[in-house]
């Protein structure tokens, strides 16, 4: 399975659409790009592997592996980047900002039911684009 992350970039942060097969799944939120640096800034693109992961905080959750200098990158609920993550990708029902959306916890259940059932059996991956840099 591969997930496409088409990311637009803006000076408070990160927005993008998450499509399985074309299909898209949800919106994201993410931390403004800050050369990778840890709690700060969204994660370089490029092709990652996916994990399924518990933690007491965020139960069964998604993460990101293989991102060079960084470790513990999630995918959680959150709506507002700049306060709840810190280095994270949120998935969002809709935008609302930059780096903002609503209704996380919608979109992070109907990402893990896609996912979830999927991922004992194959890989799955996640390539990070950019679609362009806006103002």
């Amino acid at each position: 399975m591969v997930l496409l992350l088409q990311r637009t970039y803006y000076v408070n942060g990160v927005n993008g659409e998450l499509y399985i097969n074309g299909d898209l799944v949800c919106h994201t939120i993410e931390l403004p790009w800050l050369d990778n640096k840890p709690n700060c800034s969204c994660i370089p693109e490029g092709t990652y592997v996916l994990q399924k992961r518990w933690s007491p905080k965020y139960l069964w959750h998604l993460m990101v592996t293989g991102v060079k200098g960084r470790s513990l990158i999630l995918f959680h609920p959150a709506n507002d980047a700049r306060k709840q993550l810190r280095g994270c990708i949120a998935p969002v029902t809709q935008l609302t900002g930059q780096g903002k959306g609503d209704y996380s916890k919608l979109a992070f259940a109907k990402l893990t039911a896609i996912v979830f059932p999927v991922i004992s059996k194959q890989t799955v991956l996640l390539i990070i684009t950019g679609r362009s840099i806006a103002n």
